[in-house]
């Protein structure tokens, strides 16, 4: 007998694990949250939307409602955190709310262009500020032309960072933890001394007041400098418009909902988690359009020849927030905030990686993903499921452009979180017993007015932005037969 002791102690050892480890923290869950969400829009949008609505009121105003429609939906998510804490999350809260179909239109989405679409405008991002010291990484720079697909060496080292990050994580939770609370960490004190600066500036100078006089005559300007005046149903449809920048910005929030199976208290944890992020991160982005408005002007022309004449409205190449920074270190600005969007953009991006591989795990357990998804590897984390994320993202880091890969993720997302929100209706209607341990904060007003902002703004980009937004519908839509034939298969 003695002598199979040590076979049945290797087979247990070998053995493929069940369960993840349940080893986040809050602080972890919240850094996660933050971290997802903090990428490089930021940096960027408010230039497209300054230039949308030449307003700094209205500029304001957009981060303002952008910040109350996150927060307001991070609070309903809470209470469905709370209910149904396992992996996959806001996959498994449709799925109980609406059924297996809408379920995995929703998981398939993700896949298809939320989770890895985000993750491969994200990567492009990053390659693009890493070319700032690295030119041969440019969009210039094709190695092979196949049709509308470009292969350039910056689409090759965006893969590769891709690549990289999917291995750390699948070395098991602790090391893309690591990596996301290093990174998120340094991306907020880094913003946090931007907005201190660049407010105390702003006050000294009078720029911030000169900026915030006439604050609500709202304009629109063309690229050639041509000034239109906004009112009325022009204005309501810039304000919808422009809102799809300061959204993409916020987005992300909910992938702390993915690794509900490796926190621990996610009762607890996750509802609190998805409150602190979300309120920390929407008050940072708005003190940094703030300090934007401190440093340079709103206005300026497309044909000005420094960082003032050009104003917010045409930073060069709407990097926004370098023209800022440069009003303070002069020319060294550019690599001081090419180093910062590196930083953002990778920790961005470990957190998506991480958290969108348990989706996918949590849809091949039910039968309706690749069934290789449904393992965990020797680190208890689902390594294929990580390896098939990162082809799919790798694929639209060639085909897609960062300005499409943003309409198609926000207007998917935008649609996904109105029918999540929706589902918390359903289930206090058809569970009313089932335990609760977080409460929905002002249901059901505020996740009431949260629909109906989510879908107002999803009907203006529909106008506005009809093929980019259609193609977020078709792409849903088609998840319909998909899922028809793999319940048949």
């Amino acid at each position: 007998m003695a002598e199979n002791v040590p076979n049945s102690v290797s087979s247990v050892d070998t053995a493929e694990p069940t369960e993840f480890n349940r080893s986040l923290s809050l602080i972890d869950s919240t850094l996660i949250v933050s971290g997802s969400m903090i990428g490089s829009g930021v940096f960027i949008v408010s230039a497209d939307m300054a230039r949308n609505l030449g307003s700094s009121g209205w500029l304001l105003m957009l981060w303002v409602l952008t910040g109350v429609l996150t927060v307001a939906a991070a609070l309903s998510y809470g209470e469905l955190a709370g209910m149904m804490p396992k992996a996959g999350g806001q996959y498994i809260y449709i799925q109980r709310a609406f059924g297996p179909l809408t379920g995995f239109v929703y998981g398939w989405t993700v896949f298809m262009v939320i989770q890895t679409g985000t993750i491969a405008a994200v990567a492009v991002a990053f390659t693009k500020y890493t070319a700032v010291f690295i030119p041969a990484l440019g969009p210039d720079n094709v190695l092979l032309a196949l049709g509308p697909i470009k292969v350039t060496l910056g689409s090759l080292f965006a893969i590769s960072s891709l690549v990289f990050l999917t291995w750390l994580n699948s070395r098991g939770v602790q090391s893309g933890k690591f990596i996301q609370n290093v990174f998120t960490s340094a991306k907020l004190i880094a913003l946090l001394g931007l907005i201190v600066i660049g407010i105390t500036l702003g006050l000294s100078s009078g720029l911030l007041s000169t900026n915030l006089n006439n604050a609500w005559e709202a304009s629109t300007t063309s690229a050639t400098g041509e000034v239109i005046p906004l009112a009325g149903m022009a204005l309501i449809l810039a304000f919808g418009t422009s809102m799809i920048g300061s959204l993409f910005s916020a987005d992300a929030w909910n992938n702390v909902t993915f690794i509900a199976g490796e926190i621990k208290n996610p009762r607890r944890n996750i509802p609190l988690a998805l409150f602190f992020g979300t309120l920390i991160v929407t008050t940072i982005y708005f003190l940094a359009n703030v300090s934007y408005l401190s440093l340079l002007p709103l206005k300026g022309s497309p044909t000005g020849t420094d960082i003032i004449s050009r104003g917010i409205q045409f930073a060069d190449a709407d990097r926004v927030a370098t023209a800022a920074v440069e009003t303070i270190f002069g020319n060294v600005a550019v690599a001081i905030m090419a180093v910062l969007i590196m930083v953002s953009t990778f920790g961005c991006n470990n957190g998506l990686i991480l958290a969108g591989a348990r989706l996918y795990y949590a849809m091949a357990k039910d039968g309706l993903f690749l069934k290789q998804a449904s393992h965990l590897n020797q680190h208890a984390v689902p390594g294929r499921a990580l390896w098939v994320q990162c082809i799919w993202a790798s694929v639209l880091c060639l085909s897609g452009k960062y300005g499409d890969l943003l309409d198609y993720c926000t207007f998917a997302s935008l649609v996904f979180y109105m029918v999540t929100i929706a589902g918390l209706f359903r289930l206090r209607r058809t569970e009313p017993t089932t335990e609760r341990p977080y409460r929905a904060f002002g249901y059901p007003i505020v996740p009431a007015l949260y629909i109906i902002a989510a879908l107002a703004i999803c009907v203006i980009l529909l106008y506005t932005k009809t093929f980019n937004t259609g193609m977020g519908l078709l792409i849903a839509g088609l998840g319909i037969p998909v899922y028809f034939l793999t319940k048949r298969g």
